[in-house]
């Protein structure tokens, strides 16, 4: 490499003005390197970086935000100032391109400042630096050597920030824009590629913000192209148009044809011999209607919006989302000028995100003056008032309804089941509905969409027509539809249309979930389910059949108790027995079952005198309607037996037991499930009151029943061996206890996950096995552990807790934390004197604990 007189330096962020500046030295007769322009594919990077800023007589450094931050371009400024320290041969000439405060040693150097004024301005404040940063000769500077030295590109680059010569872009850039960095990465990624025809189409449901994206693209890399053109596409006429425009802007000959397709046909001829142009066809319906309009070969780049996800053919598609969560809150602070950050994330989620949606309330407030707040309450109980003084955003045809309603009313045409399965879909939760659980419920749903969905080419067909307008998704098995789209769906229903998509909803989730939601093999269907099954009741709390709702209700209860999602579960369990109640009067069994599954919650809540009264309750009606020998009676003996002992009466404790495995053997045979439920139970009553030995038998018995009846792994094995190894323990044997206490904790571990409450009690039993071996740290760590799972799952008063904390207060006594001991100590006593009562067993037994500190 001959010596050059400057090197640019620079950001990757700041390449626009790095080549204005190196073009504009170059055309005063200076001779440039810059790394776009000199170092080229198959030289290395660092060795060519190296060998310029040797051979170079100064450096430009091009100042930023970007350049000062990065590790990169520090040692290329050094090299210079380590040159010229004193700056007496100004080898570092700092060119400060945005704004941005110079610090340490480039503080004391002058730059020259390119911020603000036009292009003619800076460039003269760019060569007028340069002249007094140095000598000036008396005839303009040449390349050394005989020849002036030419210029790297052909095409003079455009001034940073400037319009290109020509441009139609009828969206001026958005001062509000927020978010969408990855998408216009992967934009101009996918353009720049060159290794397919750059033509990218972004799409999704209208109101995403596909033509906001596609216009800010243009606006953020405007200087990379000479040509942007704008063409409207949702109409052939206009399409056509716009596109034949172009030739009227390029002066092409054929722009005075009268036939239209000449020149159409100039204008793609033209655009196919030169590069450097962008056309973004926005809001195109098809490929098969823009396929013609595209240039062949890869001279230049175009861009496409459309609500039709199709386009793989002709383009590489680009799925176009909702706003992230804080991007769209981010974007009502500003749009607003409000700084209430919680009422702008509630707005934002009540709007699905939706950019065009989030833009026609930010407009409302403005005009209006409401507050965040005030506005997400009218949007809440207001809607429709509030849709009537909507007005379409500046440059945006609509209000989102309106798209929408435009986008129905095709569909339908196209396919009138498509219209039935997006009111279907309306009642869901947003997000994954199983098509699968619509196909096997197609005898709940109105006949015309049963046909369509039990065919499955008429189902595709369906599903298409809503597709082709982003109206709905489907990735593999599942259907998704924005919570807007719903809304406005939902808002064009009579009552009784309203009504009886309910039913149908209600009916169709009832009948997938599965009977037995709370055993773990249902759990991924059941977890799958829930969320509609949670959103459906709400629709159907006043309009549903009570018998179908109620039963739906109690299905999703027990699965979120087996998940240890109490709170959740007795929200479910109230609700089912209110509608039960209601449909079936006081004393029906199905009122029995819910008061029971409720008393189940409470008791794992720690509200042991409300469970108890919901098992009596349950108690009477079941021995009413089935009689005192009924195995539904000996369910509701048995739950009494485990409330009234952890209430203490263990006296009345063992009669319930006793009482529930004498009905189940007679009823059900002395090898069934229930009957091994009855024995453990018995069991833990027995270690209570003392008997070991008739405790481990009790155990034995469940545990057997069990392994056989569910499988070696099931969550009730682990109930059964974790008891069998605590009365071991009592017994002396600690490896027999050891050894149960470690296979409970790994089938729970399993089956539920590390963070259930159940696992807390495994760990709390395995750190007991582990003091009474002399393991102190071993025990600490496992009482420490199952404080954390309970505490996170129940909150810091539950009364297992107090358990759990009595324990290692005896632990850190033994380890000599006394301190430690005493606050594990007071914190269990304070738990179970609220919730037992001074003289319940587990309070005393815990106050002589902390008296033994002295």
């Amino acid at each position: 490499m001959d010596r050059v007189e400057f090197f640019i330096s620079y950001n990757k962020a700041d390449l626009q003005w790095a080549e204005w500046i190196a073009w504009q030295l170059e055309e005063a007769g200076y001779t440039t390197m810059i790394r776009a322009w000199d170092i080229r594919p198959g030289g290395n990077f660092a060795l060519d970086t190296d060998e310029g800023l040797q051979k170079a007589e100064r450096v430009v450094a091009v100042i930023s935000p970007d350049y000062l931050s990065s590790r990169f371009t520090k040692p290329e400024w050094a090299v210079a100032f380590a040159q010229d320290s004193t700056g007496e041969d100004h080898k570092l000439l700092p060119v400060r391109v945005r704004e941005c405060d110079l610090k340490g040693l480039l503080a004391q150097i002058v730059y020259i400042d390119l911020i603000g004024g036009d292009e003619a301005e800076a460039k003269d404040r760019l060569l007028n630096g340069v002249k007094r940063e140095r000598a000036k000769p008396a005839t303009s500077p040449q390349f050394p050597g005989e020849t002036t030295a030419a210029r790297s590109v052909a095409a003079r680059p455009n001034f940073p920030g400037a319009i290109p010569p020509v441009w139609n872009v009828p969206h001026r850039e958005n001062p509000h824009f927020v978010g969408r960095d990855e998408l216009l990465d992967q934009i101009h990624k996918t353009l720049n590629s060159g290794q397919a025809a750059a033509r990218t189409a972004i799409h999704g449901l209208g109101g995403v913000g596909k033509t906001q994206l596609a216009a800010h693209y243009a606006h953020r890399h405007k200087g990379d192209y000479q040509i942007v053109w704008w063409i409207k596409a949702e109409e052939p006429a206009t399409l056509a148009g716009d596109y034949a425009a172009l030739a009227t802007a390029l002066d092409l000959p054929e722009k005075d044809a009268r036939e239209q397709p000449v020149i159409v046909a100039a204008v793609r001829r033209w655009l196919e011999q030169n590069p450097g142009w962008l056309l973004i066809f926005d809001n195109a319906r098809s490929a098969e209607e823009i396929r013609a309009y595209l240039p062949q070969g890869r001279a230049g780049q175009a861009l496409i919006t459309s609500r039709a996800p199709n386009w793989r053919g002709i383009a590489s598609p680009l799925e176009v989302h909702k706003l992230a969560r804080e991007d769209a809150a981010l974007f009502l602070l500003d749009r607003t000028g409000q700084r209430d950050e919680a009422a702008a994330r509630a707005l934002a989620a009540e709007l699905g995100d939706l950019p065009l949606a989030l833009e026609q309330a930010g407009a409302y407030i403005e005009e209006t003056g409401e507050t965040l707040a005030r506005y997400t309450e009218l949007f809440r109980t207001r809607r429709r008032e509030l849709q009537r003084e909507e007005r379409p955003p500046a440059g945006y045809p609509d209000t989102v309804a309106t798209t929408w309603l435009l986008s129905f009313q095709q569909a339908e045409q196209q396919s009138p089941a498509a219209a039935d399965l997006l009111r279907l879909c309306a009642f869901f939760a947003p997000d994954d509905i199983p098509l699968s659980m619509l196909v096997a419920g197609v005898e709940n749903l109105p006949a015309a969409l049963a046909a369509a969905l039990t065919d499955q080419i008429v189902c595709n067909k369906t599903i298409a027509a809503l597709r082709r307008y982003s109206l709905i998704t489907k990735q593999d098995d599942s259907l998704s539809v924005h919570r807007l789209v719903q809304l406005v769906t939902r808002d064009r229903l009579t009552e009784d249309e309203r009504r009886q998509w309910v039913e149908a909803v209600v009916r169709v989730i009832s009948q997938a979930f599965p009977f037995e939601s709370d055993e773990v093999w249902n759990w991924p269907i059941s977890a799958k389910l829930l969320p509609h099954a949670q959103v459906v009741v709400e629709w159907g709390a006043s309009q549903a059949d009570p018998d179908t709702l109620g039963q739906l209700l109690n299905q999703t209860g027990l699965y979120l108790l087996s998940c240890a999602q109490y709170a959740e579960a007795k929200q479910a369990f109230e609700r089912a027995l209110q509608t039960d109640e209601a449909a079936f009067g006081p004393d029906h069994p199905r009122v029995a079952t819910a008061v029971c599954n409720l008393g189940v919650v409470l008791q794992n809540l720690g509200e042991l005198v409300d469970a108890r009264n919901c098992y009596e309750r349950a108690l009477r009606i079941d021995v009413v309607v089935f009689g005192p020998d009924h195995p539904n009676v000996a369910t509701r003996v048995s739950n009494l037996g485990t409330v009234m002992q952890a209430l203490g009466d263990l006296r009345s404790a063992r009669e319930y037991c006793e009482r529930a495995l004498r009905i189940d053997e007679v009823s059900l045979g002395i090898n069934h499930p229930n009957v091994g439920r009855d024995a453990n139970n018995l069991g833990e009553v027995l270690r209570n009151l003392g008997n070991f030995a008739g405790a481990r038998d009790c155990y034995k018995r469940a545990l057997r029943i069990s392994e056989v009846t569910l499988g070696l792994d099931h969550p009730n094995v682990a109930i059964c061996v974790s008891n069998l190894g605590i009365v071991l323990q009592a017994l002396g044997d600690l490896a027999g206890a050891r050894a149960c206490a470690e296979r409970a904790l790994y089938i729970d571990e399993v089956a539920l996950g590390h963070d259930h409450p159940n696992v807390a009690i495994r760990v709390n039993n395995l750190g007991l096995v582990l003091q009474a071996l002399g393991d102190l740290e071993g025990a600490r760590n496992c009482l420490e552990r199952a404080l954390r799972i309970y505490e996170s799952a129940l909150g810091s008063k539950h009364p297992q807790l107090a358990i759990f904390a009595n324990n290692l207060g005896l632990v850190l006594h033994d380890l000599g934390d006394l301190t430690g001991a005493q606050s594990c100590y007071r914190c269990a006593l304070h738990i179970l004197t609220d919730f037992l009562g001074e003289d319940h067993p587990d309070t005393v037994t815990v106050w002589k604990n902390l008296k033994s500190l002295g």
